[in-house]
């Protein structure tokens, strides 16, 4: 009894396998015909980082400036995060053998973003000091 009921599950399954299969195949053929069918020219990547760069200049301006003095410390420490986080990415486009240009920013990367951590970090401690007691 058990064998005929394993025997009738794995038909089962073998019959929705071959479905999944089909409609798997019919999802593919749909796919080449969209990405034969899309006519959309890739845009410049220069200008498009230029772009990200441009607007990131103006919301970094426009956030700094309009911080209170009473967030400035925990913007000092958001910022230290942020700083590190680059670090990650900065050591990743450093770290292939060959010697390239993305070698070469990813080290100039790490470099300003280490300067900016510590400097962070000294100003936080800086001002906290302005804050505790004196002994």
């Amino acid at each position: 009894m058990e064998i005929n009921s394993l025997i009738e599950r794995m038909e089962k399954l073998k019959v929705a396998l071959a479905e999944i299969n089909n409609h798997a195949t019919k999802v593919e053929a749909s796919l080449r015909q969209m990405a034969h069918s899309t006519h959309a020219s890739p845009s410049d990547p220069f200008i498009m980082g230029l772009t990200v760069f441009i607007l990131a200049c103006f919301v970094g301006y426009y956030v700094v400036w309009k911080v209170t003095p009473a967030l400035h410390s925990p913007l000092m420490a958001v910022t230290n995060a942020i700083s590190s986080v680059i670090i990650v990415g900065a050591l990743i486009a450093a770290g292939p053998l060959e010697a390239g240009i993305s070698a070469f920013f990813g080290f100039l990367a790490v470099t300003l973003a280490a300067v900016n951590i510590f400097g962070g970090f000294m100003v936080t401690h800086r001002m906290l000091e302005m804050f505790s007691r004196s002994k």
